[in-house]
């Protein structure tokens, strides 16, 4: 979040006068509440939520040295190293692959906020250990501006992809073989949160078998998909029909069409082919179609999310709430979105709250983002309603920090 401020009383421009009955209200909420809403309108003060976008943790190190000291420094540099390229990878898209900076240790270190290990090991001439790093937000940012490196920040909810393949006329999604399933089980590596798109497989119990079959997911059947998405406490439900046939040569080629579904994007669809290389095994193939897929649908999310910095707008809003506890959790969600530059407090009574927020982008770029924070955007009679979601724990996400 660019600056992350909420403040109390009328802005500038708000657009809602206070009546003086309205403002009789607000005061003795604020008198009923005392201290609870001095904290509840207190800067978070850039302190980071849990696996923030600028955390990248799982860095793996096994280094062997002629001493123990040099294995650890050399361990430390590589793993910041690769640490910093997952980072610019999660943030960026794949076609500034080539523009994106090659640092040295020392221009590193000043992006570098913390380090924490884990499972360290050592012995005369080797370092192993489990790396976490955690980069400044501010300072990475500027490094992309300063580079004209358009990036996304906003994460999205965990997606649950069903693997859906077609050979020689046969339809599978929960059978057993399904060399396509088994392509995407390992498509994202250990680390599923590299991305800015958490990949998840359904386990293909029998309530999955239950709910859906490979003919309804390949048609997009929308109610079992919502049911099956609702099961699984995700967001959206990528379905990945990949359909297998022989190229020139007799080589396996694959063609894949993916959808995307759920409340908080339009429909999405991606088609992707990949031919086969001369003696390659049909399994290597798939493995290769769906890492290329995960990479699109990676891309097409951040091609949605990019951070429109020449663009800033602010959209007066009105949070129905039924306690203090919801405008907390309100602004705690909010202090979360990537987008979101600032947050007025114009008003606040016993059932509503109304805010002045100052966004980058536009209002859809707006209202997705805000979505992946279990928090509706809706316009109503030319007013626009925020409203909480009943969602699980937040994605990962930018620290409140400017």
């Amino acid at each position: 979040m660019f600056g992350g401020r909420i403040s109390l009383g009328v802005s500038p421009g708000a657009g809602m006068p206070l009546t003086r009955e309205r403002r009789a209200r607000a005061l003795h909420v604020v008198a009923v509440f005392g201290f609870a809403l001095a904290l509840a309108i207190a800067p978070a003060g850039g302190t980071a939520i849990a696996q923030d976008v600028f955390e990248v943790s799982g860095v793996a190190v096994d280094v062997t040295a002629e001493t123990a000291a040099a294995a650890r420094a050399h361990a430390l540099a590589s793993g910041e190293q690769r640490a910093f390229e997952i980072l610019l990878d999660r943030l960026t898209l794949k076609s500034d692959i080539d523009r994106l900076p090659v640092l040295s240790a020392a221009d590193r270190a000043g992006l570098v906020q913390d380090l924490s290990v884990a499972d360290e090991k050592t012995s005369a001439v080797r370092y192993l250990a489990e790396l976490t790093f955690r980069f400044k937000p501010r300072e990475v940012r500027r490094l992309l501006r300063d580079l004209a490196i358009d990036f996304a920040e906003t994460p999205s909810k965990p997606v649950l992809v069903l693997p859906v393949y077609r050979a020689a006329g046969v339809v599978v999604l929960w059978d057993d073989p399904n060399p396509w399933r088994e392509a995407w089980s390992g498509v994202r590596g250990p680390d599923a949160s590299d991305g800015l798109v958490p990949m998840e497989l359904p386990a293909g119990d029998l309530a999955d078998i239950a709910a859906i079959g490979a003919e309804q997911a390949a048609a997009g059947d929308r109610a079992r998909l919502e049911a099956l998405s609702g099961r699984h406490g995700t967001g959206d439900v990528i379905v990945a029909l990949a359909e297998l046939a022989a190229a020139p040569g007799g080589a396996p080629s694959i063609s894949v069409t993916v959808n995307r579904y759920g409340e908080s994007v339009s429909e999405q669809a991606i088609v992707t082919g990949v031919t086969g290389r001369p003696g390659e095994a049909v399994e290597a193939v798939l493995r290769r179609a769906a890492a290329r897929v995960a990479d699109e649908i990676e891309d097409q999310w951040k091609a949605d999310n990019l951070i429109q910095f020449e663009r800033s707008e602010i959209v007066a809003v009105v949070l129905p709430i039924k306690s203090l506890g919801d405008w907390v959790t309100a602004r705690s969600r909010l202090g979360r979105v990537a987008v979101v530059d600032r947050v007025d407090l114009v008003l606040l009574s016993r059932d509503e709250a109304r805010l002045n927020i100052q966004y980058l982008g536009d209002i859809d770029q707006l209202a997705l983002a805000l979505a992946q924070a279990d928090l509706s955007l809706r316009e109503e009679e030319g007013n626009w309603i925020l409203e909480l979601g009943s969602g699980g724990a937040p994605p990962a996400a930018a620290p409140n920090q400017g």
